[in-house]
C-alpha cells in the first residue's frame, strides 16, 4: 500500500497505534498526517501530529525517549496505521512504559495474560543493563565475566533439575527450573550479541 491509498479524515490525521516491536505491547494511540509519516519514513523516527499543539513532532524530542519505527502497516481499509517500534525509554509523558495503564475493567486472567512476553522483555533489558556492572553487585555481571564456561555449567545444571523435576511430576519445580533454563540461556545469548529476533527468525524458517 502507498500513501496515496491512505484514507485520511477530513482534517487530514490518520490514527496511529505505537507497538512495541519485541513485545507486541500497546505503548500510544495517536494521530499523524501524511507529512509525519513521510518524516517518520525518512528518518527512521517516530513522528506524529499533536492535535493539543497544532503541530509536527518527534517523539522524544523534550523527553528524550525516542523510539525507532522499524516498520509501518496499514489496516485492510487503509484507515488506520501501526508503527512497529524500538522504544528507548517510556512512552508515556508519566513515565510508564505504555500510556494504557489505568484499569477499568479486568478479569482474574488478565494479570496472567501475556505474563511470559511482558516479564521476558523486562528480564532482557535487566540483563543488557547488568553489562559493565560490578560482579560483587551483580550475578549477570559475574555469570557474563566468567564467559561460556560458567554460563554453560548453570545451563547444563539448570537443565539436568528440570528434567529431574519433570520426572518427579513437581509441577512448581517444573516452573521454576523451566524459568531458571530460560534466564541463564537469555544470559548466553547476550554473551554471544545474539538477539531473540535471530533465535524468533530460526523459528519462523523451521514453521515452513
Amino acid at each position: 500500500m502507498t500513501l496515496d491509498e491512505l484514507k485520511f479524515s477530513g482534517d487530514g490525521l490518520i490514527p496511529v497505534s505505537i507497538v512495541d516491536a519485541q513485545s507486541g505491547a500497546l505503548l500510544t494511540l495517536a494521530y499523524a498526517n501524511r507529512e509525519a509519516i513521510e518524516k517518520t519514513i525518512a528518518t527512521g523516527a517516530t513522528h506524529l501530529w499533536s492535535r493539543s499543539r497544532g503541530r509536527l513532532w518527534r517523539k522524544g524530542e523534550e523527553s528524550g525517549n525516542t523510539q525507532r519505527v522499524l516498520e509501518i502497516l496499514a489496516d485492510c481499509d487503509g484507515d488506520a496505521l501501526e508503527y512497529r517500534v524500538i522504544a528507548a525509554g517510556p512512552a508515556c509523558h508519566t513515565g510508564a512504559e505504555t500510556c494504557f495503564h489505568r484499569p477499568i475493567f479486568s478479569t482474574p486472567e488478565a494479570e496472567a495474560s501475556g505474563a511470559f512476553v511482558r516479564a521476558l522483555a523486562h528480564l532482557l533489558q535487566t540483563i543488557e543493563s547488568r553489562k559493565g556492572a560490578d560482579p560483587a553487585q551483580s550475578y549477570v555481571a559475574r555469570l557474563l565475566g566468567g564467559g561460556v564456561d560458567r554460563i554453560g555449567k548453570k545451563i547444563g545444571e539448570e537443565a539436568t533439575e528440570l528434567v529431574i523435576a519433570a520426572k518427579n511430576a513437581e509441577r512448581k519445580e517444573v516452573v521454576w527450573e523451566a524459568a531458571d533454563l530460560m534466564f541463564h540461556t537469555l544470559v548466553l545469548l547476550a554473551n554471544e550479541g545474539i538477539s531473540l529476533d535471530e533465535v524468533g527468525a530460526e523459528f519462523k524458517r523451521r514453521a515452513h
